[in-house]
């Protein structure tokens, strides 16, 4: 599924595209008594595990997630994936403020509204809601190095979920054919067997 989005780039003279990122992983279990609980919203108190999911998405076309440390990090890859001459919309994260000189620019408060002015990051959020759905409901937990592929999986579900399953079927059979072995899973059952 990667591997149909990997030299994509969206958006386009006259076309609109929303950033936007959300944190996943790093979860530190909470003491079970009040008075023996930390800040876990201090960096000194934080697992150090925890990562960003960007999601770039071009309104009425495809949707591109890569995984940063923080979403300052992403500013490069966002230059790269999204065409000049797009219309990009972000939220108020400071982190989006250096995309101004590439972009023409468009940001949302979102204590004051979900769209204003025309500014609106409700598609790349409706694709986090999915992946965090599909997180708690049938992953049940995404480990650190393998959430770029479970974002990737999320970005290309919600391409085509209009389109019918035996079109998605055939359209991954034909994506793996494809490919080569991969090699972040391959030999996956021969290290577990091995320890």
């Amino acid at each position: 599924m990667a591997s149909s989005t990997k030299a994509l780039r969206i958006g386009g003279e006259g076309r609109a595209a929303e950033i936007d990122g959300a944190y996943f992983g790093g979860h530190i279990r909470p003491e079970n008594l009040a008075a023996d609980r930390i800040d876990r919203r201090l960096a000194e108190n934080r697992s150090g595990k925890r990562q960003v999911v960007v999601a770039m998405r071009e309104r009425g076309g495809r949707t591109l997630a890569q995984v940063f440390a923080a979403e300052a990090h992403a500013v490069a890859a966002v230059r790269l994936r999204i065409v000049k001459g797009t219309t990009v919309h972000a939220d108020e994260s400071p982190a989006w403020n250096p995309l101004h000189a590439s972009f023409a620019m468009q940001r949302i408060n979102h204590q004051e509204g979900y769209s204003i002015d025309g500014a609106c990051t409700n598609g790349a959020e409706s694709y986090f809601s999915r992946l965090r759905r599909g997180e708690l409901g049938h992953h049940h937990h995404i480990a650190g190095p393998y959430l770029v592929r479970y974002a990737q999986e999320a970005a290309w579900r919600e391409d085509l979920r209009r389109v019918s399953n035996g079109e998605q079927v055939y359209g991954v059979v034909g994506l793996a054919m494809r490919c080569k072995p991969s090699v972040d899973f391959c030999g996956y059952w021969q290290r577990a067997q091995a320890a």
